[in-house]
């Protein structure tokens, strides 16, 4: 069996991974270079943020993931003699006006969250803002280094004679023949297939477009910066008010992130810049002495309510899609990329699929 996968991001490239070790063989189009859009602009926590504001489409995805990761992590490495740095540091959350509901969500979901207060909260983070009096503590969430996840899945696919990477290649088109995919058109000429899977990110609805068919993913922009700290400045993912700082085994802080719909503009902006910087500086105030190292931006593949699609196209034999994961890629990746692959194989799915199928969404 031959399958194209649309789209190099960390999805596509577990995707392809996955399908290639269970013995198809996959063709991998990438518009540009693999590993280089949503997937490395990201912070690379392993968790939603404020995960009892998901829905339990969300939660389940999540939940899988977070118990494969180590194991995922792990095997890559070896694969690909790349270490993605996944740091078990917990996230520590200040300012929640919603305590309540986050332990009764970690009660129903048997989730580690425990409130701290003050003492806790500076033996935990000496550095943050004077003044915090009470906290919600997560010490079993991970965070990854996303850029070299993305390397580690890039080196991994290279070494397995299953898989063709084309990078640069930007797909024009979808082949149907009969109501059936037949394979996709490039700039290169047609590329032969018996299935195809769209993880094209935000840029997935303008495939399925000339289809007559309506994905409703939209690109939200989303800026970052990142200092050059010290090792110890911070030492946990730290959330405030929608905003996070993120350490590396290295000392850099990670600080994120805007939330702009503004189309497919990557640019980024003095005043995020700014806002980012003064936002985390509140956080941790031993930040202002650090130099911003690099500004960013990304484009989430935002769906309603954050909740991918995953599964069939309707109408449409063997054409497949897995996108729309907004500001959760990463983490939903594994187990959004499982139940891809058990539903194109006929396999036994880990979880229930229906909540993620295009039809009726």
């Amino acid at each position: 069996m031959k399958t194209i996968i649309i789209g190099g991001g960390a999805i596509g490239m577990m995707q392809a991974r996955e399908l290639a070790q269970a013995g198809v063989e996959v063709t991998l189009i990438e518009k540009g270079l693999c590993g280089q859009e949503a997937s490395w602009a990201g912070g690379g926590i392993i968790s939603p943020l404020y995960p009892w504001r998901y829905s339990d489409p969300v939660t389940a995805l999540a939940s899988w993931s977070q118990g494969y990761y180590g194991n995922l992590v792990e095997s890559l490495e070896a694969e690909s003699g790349i270490d993605p740095e996944l740091s078990r540091h917990g996230l520590l959350m200040l300012s929640l006006e919603d305590q309540a509901e986050a332990l009764k969500w970690a009660e129903q979901h048997k989730s580690w969250v425990d409130p701290i207060e003050k003492d806790e909260i500076y033996r935990l983070e000496p550095n943050l803002r004077e003044g915090l009096k009470e906290a919600l503590w997560m010490p079993q969430v991970s965070s990854v280094r996303n850029p070299r996840l993305t390397q580690a899945l890039y080196q991994s696919l290279k070494n397995e004679p299953a898989v063709t990477i084309l990078e640069e290649q930007a797909v024009l088109g979808v082949i149907i023949a009969s109501g059936k995919v037949t394979g996709v058109k490039t700039r290169e000429g047609a590329i032969e297939a018996d299935n195809v899977v769209i993880t094209a990110g935000a840029w997935s609805g303008g495939l399925l477009e000339p289809l007559g068919i309506t994905l409703p993913v939209e690109p939200v922009r989303g800026q970052m910066i990142l200092f050059k700290a010290k090792p110890g400045i911070v030492n946990r993912v730290v959330l405030c008010d929608g905003k996070y700082i993120i350490p590396r085994r290295d000392g850099r802080v990670l600080a994120g992130s805007t939330l702009e719909y503004v189309g497919f503009d990557k640019q980024t902006t003095e005043q995020a810049k700014q806002q980012l910087a003064d936002v985390a500086i509140d956080m941790c105030p031993a930040l202002a002495d650090a130099q911003i190292e690099h500004h960013w931006a990304g484009l989430r593949p935002a769906s309603p309510e954050g909740i991918p699609f995953i599964g069939a196209v309707p109408e449409v034999d063997n054409l497949f899609v897995n996108a729309g994961h907004f500001r959760n890629g990463l983490v939903l990746a594994p187990a959004s990329v499982r139940l891809m692959t058990a539903l194109m194989l006929g396999q036994k799915t880990p979880i229930d699929p229906e909540p993620y199928e295009l039809e009726g969404r």
